[in-house]
């Protein structure tokens, strides 16, 4: 441990080496948080008076602006390509010299000038219906276009409303004002109906998303963040990968809550040998598993069935309860098709921690650049135990291009003497503690090479929601909450797999159905051109 002398701080004494013990040490660590949190707040006051705050250097994060050399720039192909050389011509019209064209000149064909235009405007049509009766008194009477679902705003409308709302983040007042300005005619009901209503088939694609993506993953990302609801505090999960992306809110962040989630829509409770592994892992009392495992296999259907089973089993112990819950849901995530190895990766939130899990080493390393040291040598002990991270961290990037058990029991042994280190940073060492018992989820890659190091496309992904959040608030009705999740997940979905959002958006308001179910493209490891036809307009 350091004897040398702490950095003075305003209203800390000094401290004779000969006293400095691990408690006296503590201490002082402690009061020097206080001082940040208070020059923290001192921060905040002179904000609030329009004064300026000292400036916060903030220490870089694993993948940041910490690497050494910059990635080469691609450089630029040589010559100037036609911007609009495949573009599609509408109309082509053919324009005279302004001058008299002299006697005997010749004719040279033709200069493009190509101008890309939008066409916005009204297109009202009034669709007569024929009306007849029988001579039996039978009522016929002309039927409306498929694609007009029986409403008076036409599909390129609706589409437009969608995608404006949904992926453009317009809100609703400055749509509608937008759509009057337009010269059309409709209200503040009508509109939100439009965005809220009749969307089964979008909530049906939604809901495949899932099991497709879980079936196919050998890992997903995971996280979740706020999303009120009817003036309550909820919870919005995200499941997803480079293949898809998908989108849930509900009022708990719980395990039930999450496994509830990975059943995909499924409302049975399995005991199966995967549920049954999952009650002796977390020691569920004996007698009550003896009792459980007499019933495996087995399936109910629905809550109630599933408390009546509790009932019965003499389980309620609220800690039981729970377990033999998520055990039961575990099991039917897995009789889903859902792999027993299938990877979570999330930042250490304790809901996820499920199937196989594996930690992001971006939040891992996060506690670590949140501590500064009060001393020079806890400073030089951070800086020391940091760079050896993240020379670790890149020694994980190096095996996964080129896996090898030598290497592997290299990277671990190195891992297992950083956790060990002792610093006399008792906030340093109490980070590195905690990392020596989350080695297993960091250290996962070892094992499965494929997985990701860190969970920043969760994190990217639900950057949109959050963005959605702050601009339109929170949600009032269930329709607009599950429409919320369905096209957050429909719009990231596409953009993962190459596909138009606004295209889709058309494709399905339209019924054409020339896109293939987006589950589909998560099954087609290479989806070609055949899945996509745009409609020529």
């Amino acid at each position: 441990m350091s004897t040398e002398t702490p950095q003075k701080l305003p209203g800390i004494p000094d401290v004779p080496a000969d006293q400095r013990t691990p408690a006296v040490l503590r201490l002082l660590e402690h009061c020097h948080r206080q001082q940040e949190e208070l020059q923290a707040l001192r921060d905040e006051v002179a904000r609030l008076k329009g004064q300026k705050p000292k400036p916060v250097i903030r220490p870089s994060a694993l993948e940041g602006e910490r690497s050494e050399t910059k990635k080469a720039r691609q450089p630029k192909p040589r010559g100037k390509r036609s911007k609009t050389a495949e573009l599609e011509i509408h109309e082509s019209v053919k324009r005279q010299p302004a001058e008299a064209i002299p006697p005997n000149s010749r004719f040279k064909g033709y200069q493009d000038f190509v101008v890309q235009e939008l066409r916005i405007g009204v297109h009202n049509t009034r669709y007569r219906l024929e009306r007849w009766v029988s001579p039996e008194g039978v009522s016929l009477i002309g039927q409306l276009p498929a694609e007009m679902g029986g409403v008076h705003f036409g599909p390129q409308l609706r589409a437009f409303i969608l995608y404006q709302y949904h992926h453009a983040h317009v809100t609703q007042p400055l749509l509608l004002e937008q759509l009057r300005e337009w010269q059309i005619a409709i209200s503040a009901g009508q509109l939100s109906a439009l965005i809220t209503d009749a969307h089964g088939e979008f909530h049906r694609e939604k809901d495949a998303l899932l099991q497709a993506g879980l079936q196919r993953s050998r890992y997903v990302h995971v996280d979740d963040t706020g999303a009120r609801h009817r003036g309550k505090n909820g919870y919005c999960t995200h499941i997803g990968n480079e293949r898809f992306a998908w989108f849930a809110s509900t009022e708990s962040k719980s395990r039930i809550n999450f496994l509830e989630l990975l059943r995909a829509g499924h409302e049975a409770y399995t005991l199966n040998p995967a549920a049954l592994a999952y009650l002796a892992e977390h020691k569920l009392p004996c007698a009550q598993f003896e009792s459980l495992t007499a019933l495996a296999p087995a399936v109910w259907t629905g809550q109630t069935a599933w408390q009546a089973v509790l009932a019965q089993q003499a389980i309620t112990d609220p800690r039981h309860v729970r377990l033999v819950t998520e055990g039961a849901l575990l099991g039917t995530v897995v009789e889903q098709g859902v792999a027993p190895d299938l990877a979570i990766v999330s930042d250490d939130a304790g809901q996820f921690d499920v199937l196989t899990h594996a930690l992001c080493w971006i939040h891992a390393e996060r506690v670590l650049a949140k501590l500064l040291g009060f001393n020079e040598p806890q400073r030089q002990a951070l800086a020391s135990v940091r760079s050896e991270l993240w020379a670790i961290y890149d020694a994980l990037k190096a095996y996964k291009e080129a896996p090898d058990a030598l290497t592997a029991a290299a990277i671990e042994a190195r891992f297992e003497k950083l956790c060990a280190t002792r610093t006399g940073y008792a906030s340093l060492d109490r980070a590195l503690k905690r990392m020596r018992r989350n080695q297993e989820e960091l250290l996962r890659v070892l094992q499965r090479p494929e997985l990701p190091l860190h969970n920043n496309l969760s994190e990217s992904d639900i950057r949109d929601y959050v963005k959605k959040r702050k601009i339109s608030g929170s949600t009032r009705s269930e329709s607009g909450r599950r429409c919320r999740d369905t096209f957050a997940s429909l719009k990231k979905t596409c953009r993962k797999n190459g596909l138009s959002f606004w295209q889709y958006v058309q494709d399905r308001v339209f019924g054409w159905h020339r896109i293939a179910p987006l589950a589909q493209w998560i099954f087609e490891a290479t989806p070609t051109a055949a899945n996509v036809l745009v409609h020529d307009q």
